[in-house]
């Protein structure tokens, strides 16, 4: 059999009009609707749904009961011409579901590459999900969520629409997340979940530097441990740190917050700065 041969197994159900990239495996009980788009070396283990204009980019997987593209559970969605993007290389585990976008929202739930969702997680309509983002079992995003590059979000978490979850960002298992998350913290909780300070481990297994991580730690407690409101902290972190990648981020992402960001920090919290 050659490498770039697409494989259907007999009990698959894929539309003609479907399209079908060099390699790509179609296992059984597979169903694929007649505006999907599949990339190169992507692989439908057993049963797995994909629907509606949706398409998939090259080497993903997904695992048997995942439905992808199905309508958006928007109660105004009325059959509109609304998409599901998602790149390279994502794995999509058992019974993952993901809706396609609204009229209203854009009309794109978009994925980027190198993601890892696992049983049960869902991504609801309209929501932007970054590089290298973790959900862990049924970690939940409502409608119209942004998730940045390299964040993780532990089993059962739970963000509300319209949330955005800064990069880097670390959620612990059972949060309920009603707010925007700053980029490179750590958060566990109900409500409101608490700040457990950066997320240091991540940090540097993503190559952060000690002086990188130590500024950012010094920023947080302008944040989070001050008298200062959000206006003040960040005129004071605009004049105690030099314009920079990691300072600029903060700065961005709080100043154009829409809903708000968690604020609470935990008694627990901790100087990984060193």
């Amino acid at each position: 059999m050659e490498k770039d041969e697409v494989r259907i197994h007999a009990s698959a159900s894929v539309h003609p009009k479907a399209e079908l990239d060099s390699g790509v495996f179609i296992g059984p009980g597979v169903v694929v609707g007649e505006h999907v788009r599949i990339g190169r070396g992507s692989r439908l283990e057993a049963h797995v749904n994909l629907d509606g204009w949706t398409e998939i980019g090259a080497e993903c997987r997904f695992s048997p009961f995942s439905s992808i593209g199905t309508e958006p559970q928007d109660l105004s969605y009325s059959g509109e011409e609304t998409r599901v993007v998602i790149g390279d290389r994502n794995v999509f585990r058992e019974y993952i579901t993901v809706n396609r976008g609204t009229v209203k929202g854009g009309g794109i739930t978009r994925i980027g590459n190198e993601n890892y969702f696992m049983a049960y997680a869902h991504i609801g309509h309209d929501c932007m999900v970054g590089n290298e983002v973790i959900l862990t079992n049924a970690a939940t995003l409502g409608g119209h969520v942004t998730v940045g590059d390299f964040c993780y979000l532990s089993a059962m978490t739970g963000v509300h629409q319209f949330c955005r979850i800064g990069r880097y960002s670390f959620i612990g298992g059972f949060s309920v997340i009603t707010q925007d998350v700053i980029p490179f913290s750590k958060w566990a909780g109900l409500r409101p979940p608490q700040l457990f300070g950066l997320n240091a481990v991540g940090l540097r297994r993503r190559g952060f530097s000690r002086e990188r991580i130590k500024d950012l730690n010094a920023m947080f407690k302008i944040i989070f441990h001050s008298d200062l409101n959000t206006t003040q902290a960040l005129e004071r972190i605009k004049k105690e740190f030099s314009p920079g990648e990691d300072r600029d981020e903060i700065i961005d992402f709080m100043s154009s917050s829409r809903r708000g960001f968690h604020k609470k920090a935990g008694q627990e919290w901790r100087d990984d700065s060193e």
